[in-house]
């Protein structure tokens, strides 16, 4: 008796998912719009996104031109959005505000076009040509709609972005400090990744250790130098020092950094002694 009563919910369960899944199935197959339309909206509202994705594909361009036409374009670039499927949301939502400017719902496709990129941006080693539409997503609308109370939001996202482009910036560094002097010099290529870096994303929460590298591939660089050069690139190296300590006078790397500017400054000649 207990065994029966223990597998009533599992039967039930069950048996409303075959009816689920059958209901679905017609629908699918049925050549009504409105009723496609009708489910899609169902699916919607109960956050089965991937079903009404399915069937909104399907229904919206016969809806084009009617009265449910906007409602049924932007409900399926937010399908997509809810399933997580970013870049298809993308379209969508570019498509959505592309054809409906002044619609009831520009405003938030403008918004989420981007914002959905930014969500599972690309790893910083691959190509960041997504990061670089949501930057842009954003960017536009900040400058559409800048008394949004979603600009706070497009505004931090933008930040984000920006470390996840400074982070692939300094992964670059550090894959040349590792080479070295490896084929050739790779400590100036380090240098010059790192000020561009810097330079691009001037807030970037990685500062610090772009600072760092900046330095210590210096010191690389001064040590192997021939006499000629080696003072005037020490002296470069003191004046980096300086840079970082002004901006990061208890950093993590000080310790590290007070090394090489004492190797500087030792061997640094005065110009009366030259």
């Amino acid at each position: 008796m207990m065994r029966k009563r223990a597998l009533f919910p599992v039967l039930l369960a069950l048996t409303f998912f075959l009816g689920s899944c059958s209901e679905y199935m017609r629908v699918q197959e049925s050549t009504d719009v409105m009723e496609k339309y009708s489910y899609a909206k169902k699916y919607y509202n109960s956050k089965d996104y991937k079903k009404a994705a399915e069937l909104l594909v399907v229904v919206a361009p016969y809806l084009r031109g009617t009265k449910d036409g906007e409602e049924a374009a932007y409900l399926l670039a937010q399908s997509y959005y809810g399933d997580k499927s970013y870049e298809d949301a993308y379209r969508y939502f570019v498509q959505y505000y592309k054809q409906y400017p002044n619609g009831e719902y520009a405003e938030l496709a403008h918004f989420y076009a981007g914002y959905g990129l930014a969500l599972d941006p690309p790893d910083p080693r691959l190509d960041q040509s997504q990061t670089l539409s949501a930057m842009k997503e954003l960017q536009g609308f900040i400058d559409s709609y800048p008394k949004s109370e979603k600009v706070p939001e497009a505004r931090q996202k933008l930040f984000d972005l920006q470390d996840h482009l400074a982070l692939k910036e300094l992964l670059n560094v550090e894959l040349y400090y590792n080479l070295g002097n490896y084929l050739f010099n790779n400590y100036e290529s380090a240098i010059v990744t790192a000020r561009e870096a810097l330079k691009s994303y001037s807030l970037t929460k990685y500062a610090e250790d772009l600072h760092y590298y900046i330095v210590a591939s210096m010191y690389q660089v001064a040590k192997n130098s021939v006499l000629s050069k080696q003072q005037d690139r020490l002296r470069e190296l003191r004046d980096e020092y300086y840079n970082y300590i002004n901006e990061f006078p208890e950093g993590k790397h000080r310790a590290e950094l007070d090394k090489y500017f004492a190797y500087a400054e030792k061997h640094i000649k005065d110009d009366l002694n030259q």
